[in-house]
């Protein structure tokens, strides 16, 4: 049957700042589990929507049990291709994404929408869903939970991650008088400098 996961979060942000702080979250002190991103493919469809895909590298630390059970070679990185949807028109932002690796030992799949709320113009919706599933035999149900609970706390850590993107911009467009009022906090808060987007010709099989 395998796990699923619902959320629902009100982000004090318009949706504008949100989409910029999407791209650029990484790195973060909260998610210091992403070693790598990395853009395979961008496109501006003629309906004026942006696809992306991107291929992110994460750790992936066993628990206890587990590192008894599977051999101790194996491997510890998880390859996750993030699948995204832009409609300006609209005001949102679809993702989905998926691991590559370790599919037997389970798969985790995460859809999140990103829309501007209409009654409050100034703020973002944020609706998380995600689906576990293992197929290891005799112990699929252990792994599902462990994955439900590792996916509960990665996902709060990227909430906060993704705060901590939005508060650097805003430190970064605030007026130069409130950045002299800042003092150590603007110092804290650097924004983080911006990322290459390395461009490919090989177009997806699907998108979200």
């Amino acid at each position: 049957m395998g796990r699923y996961f619902h959320s629902e979060v009100d982000i004090k942000s318009p949706w504008h700042q949100v989409l910029a702080a999407f791209w650029q979250r990484y790195p973060n002190p909260y998610s210091a589990h992403v070693l790598t991103e990395d853009v395979l493919y961008r496109e501006v469809t003629p309906n004026n929507h942006l696809l992306s895909r991107r291929l992110l590298t994460k750790t992936n630390r066993l628990p206890g049990w587990a590192e008894r059970v599977f051999p101790a070679h194996m491997a510890r990185a998880v390859y996750v291709l993030e699948d995204s949807i832009v409609d300006p028109q609209t005001h949102t932002l679809i993702t989905k994404t998926w691991n590559l690796n370790h599919n037997t030992l389970m798969t985790v799949v995460e859809r999140c929408l990103f829309e501007e709320d209409r009654s409050r113009p100034s703020w973002t919706k944020l609706r998380r869903e995600a689906w576990i599933l293992s197929a290891v035999y005799g112990l699929a149900r252990p792994i599902q939970e462990f994955g439900l609970a590792r996916f509960k706390s990665n996902q709060a850590k990227a909430m906060k991650g993704l705060e901590y993107a939005l508060s650097n911009m805003q430190i970064a467009e605030a007026p130069p008088h409130l950045h002299s009022d800042q003092g150590e906090l603007s110092e804290k808060h650097k924004p983080l400098p911006p990322q290459a987007t390395p461009t490919s010709t090989q177009k997806p099989k699907q998108f979200v």
